[in-house]
C-alpha cells in the first residue's frame, strides 16, 4: 500500500470516531495490534492496549463524553503515518474539560493498522481525569 492509501485509511478512521463508528476502526486494524496511549493509570485509556482494543475505546466512551479529534496534518512515509492535531472531550465524573494537542504514530501493513502509539498533553489530561477523583475523596 502507497502512502496515500495509507493516509486515506487513517483519515477513514478518524472519520468514523468521530461519529462512534468504533466497528469500523476495529474492522482496519489487525487483532493483534499494537496499541499504546502514553500517559499516567488516572488516565482510564492510557497505558498498553494490545490485543485488547475494543477496550480502549470502551474507556474512552465510558470516561469521557463529547469526545473529538481533530486531525490537522498528516505525515507519511512507507508504511508510517503520524497525525498531529487536537483531542477534546469532557471527563463524565467531574463535567472537566480536555483540550489537548495530540500526535499519533500508525503503521500500516497489507491495508490494516498494526500500530497505534499516541502522544497527548498528558499532565492536562490527567489532571483532568484527577479533578474526578479529587472530587470523590480519594
Amino acid at each position: 500500500m502507497n502512502e496515500q492509501a495509507n493516509t486515506a485509511l487513517i483519515q477513514k478512521l478518524y472519520t468514523a470516531f468521530s461519529t462512534g463508528d468504533i466497528q469500523t476502526i476495529l474492522d482496519n486494524v489487525n487483532s493483534n495490534a499494537e496499541w499504546i496511549n502514553y500517559g499516567p493509570e488516572t488516565i482510564p485509556y492510557a497505558g498498553n492496549f494490545n490485543g485488547r482494543i475494543a477496550q480502549f475505546f470502551q474507556a474512552i466512551g465510558d470516561s469521557t463524553t463529547s469526545g473529538k479529534v481533530v486531525a490537522e496534518r498528516f505525515i507519511a512515509q512507507d508504511d508510517t503515518v503520524v497525525s498531529l492535531g487536537r483531542y477534546t472531550a469532557t471527563v463524565r465524573s467531574s463535567g472537566s474539560k480536555i483540550d489537548t494537542p495530540i500526535a499519533h504514530l500508525f503503521r500500516v501493513r497489507d491495508g490494516k493498522v498494526t500500530s497505534w502509539i499516541g502522544f497527548s498533553d498528558t499532565a492536562a489530561v490527567a489532571a483532568a481525569h484527577g479533578a474526578a477523583t479529587r472530587s470523590a475523596g480519594r
